[in-house]
């Protein structure tokens, strides 16, 4: 006799709290697949035969996972959450070629033929992990010794084009969120900058600046990544954007990405892998050579990731520190660009969060204010949007519904224009954190639920 399958509850579960019928669940299966160029057939038995026990071929899981997201809310739904058989992780190869493998990453996002030969993505815890020691410096020299055959010549005005460009980007992903851009930065990184990496430099600065630079703007397009909810592709681009560094032997500009990865690890839930990659950004040269301005933002990052992780008073002082670091910055001392957006306002949210995290409500909302005063909400808009949508959650756990939906009115009216995924899992904070609530029928909280829920509708 063939075994019987176990029934899937982890998945009946998931679809239970989506509240949509199994037909309607393979309307969005179907709609993700088209979206990476997939015709499926899925119905309504798919969907009840993977509930059963049976398993979806090919990219279908990850499609399942993100349609399952997306009728959530936004929230980031895995293949192990849902009782599915994830491919097996991969570790990074940090020692292929940094070129090559970038070109193969950026062909692979704007090719829709290549993006559907390699599958879909899925974040890899495994891949956090980080090499050794001993690669920093394998990396610095490599990239010393890079040699070209190229007749192309490459000066310091080739490099204050890329960063000018780098500059644009950020402002754009600043005010507007990840989603809107994205293919023009990865188009730019991997056609026009890689062809400067690969030419002749005028000297070894303008080359190390330049690997510094393409480093900066592959960071920027796994942050856009990030901001818009693609998990995977943004875990890709940070990897490249630590390898580009390394070549450039920029110890502060590798640990600005590896405070990105922490900061990403620690929205999805992965407390202790956070906590190394954090450790690692302020660790050794990384921070000793950092800026005043970056040091405050590495180290309020691992400040966060020590919260997350239960390490109360190790978080506490990791905050301090950061507080003391930003109150070094001067006009005296030069800083790079990739940290104009942090300040008093960046400082006070990011501390809000680990205040949040370790049970302080009234800590944290005393930062999400100062943040709320002291941002410039207009050239931060995105920021602006999700620190209102923050605070908000906090009020609603102190169980004030009256000031919760003040200020996610607030909120929402920032989010105008905006493209993130972390506002979309904000205005999804709103409509879970007013479930209980939706029986007393109240003006606010009927209005703030509508128009989260249209919110979400327009940037699906």
């Amino acid at each position: 006799m063939a075994p019987t399958r176990e029934p899937n509850e982890r998945l009946r579960k998931a679809i239970d709290e989506t509240k949509l019928s199994g037909d309607a669940i393979a309307r969005l299966v179907r709609r993700v697949a088209a979206e990476h160029d997939e015709l499926l057939e899925t119905n309504k038995s798919s969907i009840t035969q993977w509930k059963n026990g049976g398993q979806p071929a090919g990219n279908v899981g990850a499609f399942l996972a993100e349609a399952l997201g997306r009728a959530l809310g936004g929230r980031v739904v895995t293949l192990d959450e849902i009782g599915l058989i994830a491919p097996a992780p991969q570790k990074p190869d940090w020692d292929a070629d940094t070129l090559s493998a970038l070109a193969e990453l950026g062909r692979a996002d704007v090719d829709v033929e290549r993006r559907r030969a390699l599958g879909v993505a899925v974040y890899s815890v495994a891949a956090l992990s980080l090499p050794n020691e001993d690669w920093w410096q394998r990396m610095a020299e490599r990239g010393s010794a890079r040699s070209s055959a190229a007749t192309r010549r490459v000066g310091p005005g080739d490099l204050a084009a890329v960063r000018d460009m780098t500059t644009l980007f950020s402002q754009v992903d600043q005010r507007r969120g990840g989603a809107h851009a994205w293919t023009s930065v990865v188009q730019y990184l991997t056609t026009d900058v890689i062809a400067y990496l690969r030419g002749k430099f005028t000297d070894e600065r303008v080359r190390g600046d330049l690997f510094s630079a393409a480093s900066e703007l592959a960071y920027l397009a796994g942050w856009m990544a990030f901001d818009g909810g693609q998990h995977a592709t943004a875990q890709r681009y940070f990897a490249e954007a630590v390898k580009l560094a390394a070549e450039a032997g920029d110890p502060p500009m590798a640990a600005h990405v590896l405070r990105a990865m922490a900061h990403q690890a620690i929205d999805l839930g992965h407390h202790q892998q956070a906590l190394n990659l954090a450790a690692a950004s302020v660790d050794g040269n990384r921070y000793a050579l950092a800026s005043p301005r970056e040091r405050a933002l590495l180290g309020v990052v691992h400040a966060r990731s020590l919260a997350s992780a239960g390490r109360k008073n190790a978080a506490a002082k990791a905050l301090l520190r950061a507080e003391d670091d930003l109150s070094a910055a001067s006009d005296d001392i030069a800083e790079p660009d990739r940290v104009f957006f942090f300040g008093e306002a960046s400082l006070a949210h990011e501390t809000a969060c680990a205040l949040r995290d370790i049970g302080d409500l009234d800590g944290s909302v005393r930062e999400f204010h100062h943040s709320v005063r002291t941002r410039k909400a207009t050239k931060f808009t995105r920021t602006h949007a999700v620190t209102l949508g923050y605070l908000g959650s906090v009020y609603a756990q102190m169980n004030n519904i009256d000031r919760a939906c003040a200020t996610w009115s607030q909120a929402l009216d920032a989010m105008d224009g905006v493209r993130s995924g972390r506002t979309r899992q904000a205005a999804a904070d709103m409509r879970t954190l007013l479930s209980p609530y939706r029986r007393r029928g109240t003006a606010a909280i009927s209005e703030i639920d509508a128009r989260a829920a249209a919110y979400l509708s327009e940037t699906a």
